[in-house]
Parts: structure tokens; C-alpha cells; sequence
């Protein structure tokens, strides 16, 4: 968890211990504006008014590891304190901390307080879209901050901003936001833009989320990517399976390990999953009794003799001389088959081994 993510409480008992009352004032100085405790804030401010100069003053310049009360107020996001702090102490709300250099209204998106960020705007602050290659619609969609991304959408966020991450749209498919990543669709983002090397579909699927997948499906993204259906029936994720295969997914694509998606599907999946992939699945040259229970009898088979190194390598070296003498002949398809089931049992094996050690 990176610095700009940990609750002040939090990042401060890192530092200082759990005991909060041997803190420095100015630390719980900030605590309090972070919860939203005005009575706290003007007890700890005439603790630390040693010179004289008021209240609002010792308020205003008060500060704990590069910020100051109206940044600290984004925590929960209480009106209040912000209030008390813009009305009264007439603290600046366009300054930004020296911490993670965020002014109070980034503070109050990062929290997902619209009502305050709504507060803020209404008070002079202004609305930094963007910041470099990072965004605040890239922030509240990963969040799955909903509101504050239809907020942000109407003060006129580029809904196709890239950062380094990608979108905001590959950030919310990413995260696992649906309701995010459905309003993000509404207002146009191109699900095919800023995956990277992979697709936004796989995005989703790394984190299983099946109505993100649907969605993006629906709002045109494409196949392309490190073989989506693979990692779906890798997962089990039965209805992004179906969904995929009616979105035009080909289902005799191997994935990096020289597996189909029927054979992931019995390893990790399930009976439903084998028989939803099956009719769509070209027969396998190694597969003797080409049914449901052919194929998941032929891969059980496989995962046991894997443990057997012997047979292992002996496998190995009988694909590897079938597909040479394959070749010659120019029988390039048989040649292909023989290589590529060499090359899943040569991986497979290794992969088995690392999670026996493992």
C-alpha cells in the first residue's frame, strides 16, 4: 500500500506507536481534522498557541508531516469542519500538501466525499482534472467511486485519459467496479483503448468479474488480450465463459502453456463448464473418445502421468520425433499438434513441479 492510500491515523501510528496521547500536539492536531472533531481542533490549537496569535491563526498554520487541517478534513469529509475551516479560519483551499503534494478538493475525491468536494468548489477551490499523466477520474474509478466519477464526467474529465495504468475505464475493470465502469461506457470510453499489452477483457478477469466482463462485452471490447476465454475457465468463471463464447471467443486457441480452454476447464473448472465448451471445441487429435467424459478422463490421465518423470520425458521426446518427421513430410498441421503438445507437457510439468515446491 503506497503512502497516498493509508488513513492519517493509520500512517501515523506507523510513526509515532498506538499511544495517541504521547503523540505531538500537531499530530493530534491533524487526527482531529481528520475525523471532523471542531472541539478538538480549537482545544489542541490553544495548546499550541504559545505565542498569542488566536485561534484561527494557530488553526491555519498548523501543520504534521506536510498538511494541514483542510487537507486532513478529506478523511471523512465532514462539513462542519470544513466550514469551520474555510468560513471562519479562512483557510486557502487551492494549497496543496508537501506530502503527496494534494490540495483539499484531491483529498476529498481520494476519500469519495462528493458532498464535500461539492463544498469545496462552491468556496473558490478549483478542479484539477488532470495532473500529469494521472487524472482524478482515473482515481475515483478505481475506487469505484461512482458519483464522484458521474461528477467529474460533467465537469468535463476526459473520459479516455491514459496514465500509466491505462483509462479510467481499464482502472475500474481492473478493480472490479462495475457500476464505475458502466457509467464510464455511458459516456463513451473505448473499451479497446489503453490495455496495454492486455486486453481489457483480461483485465476484468484478473479480477474475476464477471459483470464487468459482460459490460465490456456490451460496450464493444474486443477479443484480443492473452486468450480471455483460457483464464475464464481457468478461473471457473462459468457465465464470463458463456458470455465470451457468444461474443464470438475462439475456444481452439491455446493458452501460453499449449492448453485449450476445455482442458483448463477440467483441471480448474467445472462438469458445466467442460459440456458449455465442448460443442464448440474441435476434437482433439490425442483424444481418443472425443465426449464430455473423454476429455475430461484424457486430462486427468495427463495431470497423473505428470508426476511421473520418467514418462514425462520419454512423452516429450516421442512428440518431438513424431513432429520432426511430421515436418519433412511437409505435414505441417500434424507437425504443429505433435510441437504444441510437446510444449504443454514440457510446461505443464514445470508448472506442476513449482507448486509442489511451492
Amino acid at each position: 500500500m503506497g503512502t497516498r492510500e493509508w488513513p492519517l491515523p493509520c500512517l501515523y501510528e506507523l510513526f509515532l506507536g498506538k499511544e495517541r496521547a504521547r503523540w505531538p500536539p500537531e499530530a493530534r492536531f491533524i487526527k482531529a481534522a481528520h475525523h471532523g472533531d471542531v472541539l478538538e481542533i480549537k482545544k489542541i490549537a490553544k495548546e499550541l498557541d504559545v505565542q498569542g496569535h488566536g485561534i484561527p491563526v494557530t488553526v491555519a498554520n498548523t501543520t504534521y508531516m506536510g498538511m494541514n487541517a483542510l487537507h486532513a478534513a478529506g478523511g471523512l469529509g465532514r462539513l462542519p469542519v470544513y466550514r469551520y475551516l474555510v468560513e471562519e479560519v479562512k483557510m486557502d483551499t487551492h494549497k496543496p500538501d508537501t506530502l503527496i503534494d494534494f490540495t483539499p478538493v484531491e483529498h476529498a475525491v481520494k476519500h469519495g466525499h462528493l458532498p464535500a468536494i461539492k463544498y469545496l468548489l462552491d468556496h473558490g477551490a478549483d478542479l484539477p482534472l488532470q495532473r500529469g499523466d494521472d487524472t482524478l477520474l482515473h482515481s475515483a474509478a478505481a475506487r469505484g467511486q461512482s458519483e464522484i466519477v458521474k461528477f467529474l464526467l460533467s465537469k468535463g474529465a476526459d473520459v479516455d485519459a491514459i496514465s500509466d495504468l491505462g483509462t479510467p475505464l481499464v482502472l475500474a475493470a481492473l478493480k472490479g467496479h462495475p457500476s464505475a465502469l458502466k457509467i464510464l461506457l455511458q459516456h463513451g470510453a473505448d473499451p479497446n483503448k489503453g490495455g496495454g499489452l492486455f486486453g481489457i477483457i483480461d483485465v476484468a478477469l484478473h479480477k474475476s468479474s464477471v459483470s464487468c466482463v459482460k459490460l465490456l462485452i456490451q460496450g464493444g471490447a474486443n477479443m484480443s488480450g492473452d486468450n480471455p476465454l483460457a483464464k475464464a475457465a481457468e478461473k471457473g468463471l462459468t457465465e464470463a465463459i458463456k458470455c465470451l463464447l457468444e461474443a464470438g471467443a475462439d475456444p481452439n486457441v491455446v493458452d501460453r502453456f499449449g492448453r485449450l480452454p476445455i482442458e483448463l476447464a477440467v483441471e480448474y473448472g467445472t462438469w458445466e463448464d467442460v459440456e458449455i465448451l465442448f460443442p464448440f471445441t474441435s476434437p482433439i487429435s490425442t483424444v481418443a473418445n472425443w465426449s464430455v467424459d473423454g476429455i475430461i478422463s484424457h486430462v486427468q490421465m495427463e495431470i497423473k502421468q505428470l508426476e511421473d518423470d520418467n514418462f514425462v520425458e520419454k512423452r516429450i521426446s516421442d512428440l518431438k520425433q513424431q513432429a520432426e518427421e511430421a515436418f519433412k513430410k511437409q505435414d505441417y498441421l500434424n507437425a504443429s499438434v505433435f510441437y504444441t503438445q510437446a510444449l504443454k507437457m514440457d510446461n505443464f510439468d514445470a508448472k506442476w513441479l513449482s507448486n509442489e515446491d511451492g
